[in-house]
């Protein structure tokens, strides 16, 4: 499903990563380790295609995401740290804009945000707006959002930090 090869990808004079390579097989559950600043988050973000690499390749199910981006990112699902979202939205409409975007048809896309409003446990807040909700709401949102239009490769660049132990097993 991943396919990782000689991936470097510098800032200037500041080396993110050196020659990264690694396969992942479709249908694993991967977590990807190492201390801070050793290019975790930056790998993933060029597997999902918002960072490109310097040199190397990654392929997802055999797509270059440097040649088509457009193609390996309807494969995925993609939650980063910063979790962005529109604040001001409520959740259901937050929701149905990122299922029109991620081109879901009109008649599958009430099926497909109750799926992931159910799997997130977000029923209790459809109707509010983003900005009213705590930190373990919006990250259920964020992975409502990531899993909506059912993906075949899912990247969660840190889902649980900064909640609290209960919100920690909410989301796991």
């Amino acid at each position: 499903m991943i396919r990782i090869e000689g991936l470097t990808k510098s800032y200037g004079a500041t080396q993110a990563l050196r020659g990264v390579s690694f396969e992942v097989p479709r249908g694993q559950v991967v977590g990807f380790l190492g201390p801070n600043g050793a290019g975790k988050s930056t790998t993933m973000k060029i597997l999902a295609a918002f960072v490109t690499p310097t040199s190397g390749t990654a392929r997802v199910n055999g797509i270059d995401v440097s040649v088509d981006s457009v193609a390996s990112r309807r494969l995925i699902g993609y939650l980063p740290e910063n979790n962005p979202l529109y604040e001001e939205m409520m959740v259901r409409d937050f929701l149905d804009f990122v299922a029109e975007v991620r081109g879901i048809p009109r008649d599958r896309r009430a099926e497909r945000i109750r799926n992931a409003v159910d799997r997130c446990g977000l029923r209790a807040v459809l109707g509010k707006d983003i900005h009213q909700l705590s930190k373990g709401y919006r990250q259920r949102v964020g992975l409502a959002q990531a899993i909506v239009h059912d993906p075949d490769l899912l990247i969660l660049d840190e889902p649980t930090t900064g909640l609290d132990p209960n919100q920690i097993v909410e989301i796991r």
